[in-house]
């Protein structure tokens, strides 16, 4: 009977547990369900279609490939926000980063009187630490700052290139911006005057990489004119400027288009300078230059406030004084007009008097023609003495009594005109100085003008026929890097840099030699060069390799007390490495003790291989093996 009772009570407590069993089965069940289907719906409305869920009793697992680390945390916290985050399991892999568009490497450089900084994003196959110094070589012991962050992707192919580019702007520029991409180099600077601009933007283009474009803006102080001068000439030639000073940008628009009215079809001559005499300078050349519409000819000359209308021997005189009327009363208060309207001169047998000088491309002057006195004779010939040099004048002027009052003052003015040319011709006469002749310097034309103006007057007459030379410019005609190397092979031909047996002491002949190169490289501004220095195999190798180096090194120093600028300089000495001749040849040995001089080259670009690319590699190499 107790045995009944207790079997009974045992049965219950089975069927009711059996019963607990199932019903939190099915309630995991269904909190299983919920769970995935919440999570679900939530990786879906936070825009995550690539996460799937599945459940695991209560765990609540993601699976799935997250485009990146920030995408897969995203995951995690989306699905935390719905269950415990206990119970979220993490089973997402992650897009091979090698497969990945790689970043766009970019460098943002700014130097001034302060240091050097620098700001971006570099490969990590850089090599760090001569980036580093040759930072620090460039700011000579101002402050660098260095904010560079690095990323591990291929390097892309004209990096270098645009990066060492970038770098050689930074030598020059000691006031300057600079933007590096491997597209583009963008330069912005500062120079001291116009000159030391056109030589740096020569500077740049002539080291600029071929394979990477560049934007180059360099700012100058405008110059200072005194007098303030403008000269416009009508005539049977055409039309033309002598001379133009502008005080903005608008002022010489304005000016262009009141010439080209006329038919000026030519760039525009003008120089924007500081100096202007008032604000309304534009508005009295544009005025003056339309005096000359209804004329057959002539010339308007502004020196600061004064204004000169000359009109040509053949014209009309009452168009002339309706022309000039109309100009005095069209011009601005302070300014104030003069006109000339030169008649034809009587015919002599003898002439106007001259006085002529002559500049030949060697340097040597001769002054012929007509000076008034003694003193002026020695006056003019000192003067040409001070201006080319003693050694190169001779005289071949005679004294001749009356003429004109201010001849003295015409020739030295012509001579001084001369001195603007590196050859050339000049002739004075009492209405007229005539200059021609060739130059270096772009804006000759105008500096001769101005010149004469100040000397002889607003009304003085010059006839100018000046040609502009790039040759003979110094910044313009400077030699290209690869036209100095060459130049440097010439001189080193048929003679070699020879030292001391078994030293680096540079031999008597040698240092004639070296005056050559330096000569050369005094006009190669800026270019990077690699002096390697040579010995033939007789030695220990160690030995030899200690003495190349020496001697690259006296080449160099050379150089440097020549004073020539070593800055981008390398000395390197490669031992008997790289000969050239036979070694067991007496001639052979002497070929191959040698220094050589090359330009530094961009190193190779070298793009390394993505993971899929090493996976086929590796797999072709097993195959090879196979």
């Amino acid at each position: 009977m107790r045995l009944s009772h207790i079997f009974l009570r045992a049965g219950v407590f089975v069927l009711a547990a059996g019963v607990c069993v199932l019903a939190a089965r099915a309630t995991v069940a269904v909190v299983e369900d919920v769970s995935v289907m919440s999570v679900q719906e939530n990786l879906v409305d936070a825009e995550m279609p690539w996460a799937s869920v599945i459940g695991d009793g209560l765990q609540v697992i993601i699976e799935g490939n997250a485009p990146s680390e920030a995408a897969r945390f995203r995951a995690m916290s989306s699905a935390g926000r719905v269950v415990d985050a206990s119970r979220v399991i993490d089973n997402m892999t992650v897009t091979d980063s090698d497969a990945m568009a790689a970043p766009d490497f970019a460098v943002e450089i700014l130097r001034n009187d302060q240091g050097v900084s620098l700001i971006g994003l570099i490969p990590t196959a850089s090599d760090r630490e001569a980036l580093t110094a040759r930072i620090e070589r460039i700011a000579d012991g101002a402050d660098v700052t260095d904010f560079l962050e690095t990323a591990n992707y291929p390097v892309p192919p004209e990096w270098r290139a645009a990066m060492n580019y970038a770098l050689l702007a930074l030598d020059l520029l000691p006031r300057s911006k600079i933007s590096v991409t491997a597209e583009r180099v963008e330069i912005k600077a500062i120079a001291d005057s116009a000159t030391e601009k056109a030589r740096l933007e020569s500077a740049l283009a002539r080291n600029a990489p071929q394979t990477v474009a560049r934007t180059v803006t360099i700012t100058a102080p405008r110059p200072v004119i005194s007098p303030y001068t403008v000269r416009f000439t009508k005539d049977a030639d055409g039309t033309r400027f002598d001379a133009c000073a502008a005080d903005s940008v608008e002022s010489e628009d304005r000016i262009i288009a009141a010439a080209s009215a006329l038919g000026f079809d030519a760039n525009s001559p003008c120089v924007q300078a500081l100096g202007a005499p008032t604000s309304q300078w534009g508005d009295a050349v544009v005025t003056a230059i339309a005096a000359l519409t209804d004329l057959d000819g002539g010339t308007v000359t502004l020196s600061d406030t004064a204004v000169t209308l000359q009109g040509l021997e053949t014209t009309d005189q009452a168009a002339f004084e309706r022309a000039a009327g109309e100009l005095e009363n069209a011009l601005p208060d302070v300014f104030e007009l003069t006109t000339d309207l030169p008649r034809p001169a009587e015919v002599t047998v003898e002439g106007p008097p001259t006085f002529s000088a002559t500049r030949s491309p060697e340097g040597a002057v001769q002054l012929r023609g007509r000076i008034e006195n003694d003193l002026a004779n020695v006056t003019a010939e000192n003067y040409a003495a001070a201006k080319f040099g003693a050694a190169n004048v001779t005289m071949g002027t005679r004294i001749t009594e009356g003429l004109p009052a201010d001849w003295s003052v015409r020739v030295l003015a012509g001579l001084e005109s001369l001195a603007q040319l590196t050859n050339g011709a000049v002739t004075v006469t009492p209405e007229t100085v005539r200059v021609s002749g060739n130059t270096g310097n772009a804006n000759a034309a105008a500096t001769i003008t101005t010149l004469l103006i100040d000397k002889l007057g607003p009304t003085a007459e010059a006839d100018l026929d000046i040609t502009y030379v790039e040759a003979l410019d110094p910044v313009a005609g400077l030699p290209t890097p690869d036209e100095c190397i060459a130049q440097i092979a010439v001189v080193t031909e048929n003679r070699k840099i020879l030292f001391d047996p078994g030293s680096a002491s540079l031999t008597g002949p040698s240092q004639d030699i070296m005056d050559d190169i330096a000569e050369i490289l005094q006009n190669c501004l800026d270019i990077e060069l690699r002096i390697t220095g040579y010995t033939d195999s007789q030695g220990g190798e160690e030995m030899n390799q200690q003495l190349s180096q020496q001697r690259a090194e006296a080449v160099l120093d050379a150089l440097r007390l020549r004073r020539v600028p070593i800055g981008s300089f390398v000395a390197e000495g490669l031992g008997e490495a790289n000969p050239i001749a036979d070694n067991d040849t007496a001639d052979g040995r002497e070929a191959n003790r040698r220094i050589e001089f090359s330009l530094i080259q961009p190193e190779p670009t070298v793009e390394e291989p993505s993971t899929l690319e090493q996976m086929e590699q590796d797999a072709d190499a097993t195959d090879a093996d196979q």
